[in-house]
Formats: structure tokens, sequence, C-alpha cells
């Protein structure tokens, strides 16, 4: 059986914890960040964990990165 290939853009964009959840960085906060409060700015610093449902997705396209 070859190799599974992985869906670059997945690599970059996700990583797994050591129980195997899917860490993600959170989106809008790249730019005009004047007129977001700074609630919402400091919200989006911290890496967020992926729901069940859409963790399965990406585990499919890194099939070598949940081990």
């Amino acid at each position: 059986m070859p190799k599974m290939k992985s869906v670059s853009s997945s690599k970059k964009r996700f990583r797994f914890t050591a129980k195997g959840k899917v860490r993600f960085k959170r989106a809008y906060h790249s730019h005009i960040l004047t007129t977001k409060t700074t609630k919402k700015k400091r919200e989006q610093r911290m890496p967020a964990i992926m729901s069940a449902e859409d963790a399965k997705r990406v585990q499919r396209q890194l099939p070598y990165g949940s081990q």
C-alpha cells in the first residue's frame, strides 16, 4: 500500500494536541484591528480547539498527523 498524501494547506493551518484534538488559529486577527474591540482581539490571540465533527475532516486530510 503506498503512502497517503497530506493536504499541504492543512499542514500549515492545523496542529494536533497530545490527546489528538485539532488546534487552529482563529480568523479575523490579521488586519483592520482598529475597528475591533480589545476583548475580541484578546480572545482571537489564543488557538482554539476544533469541534469533533470538523476535526474528523481535518484528520482525513492529515492521515499521519494525529498519531
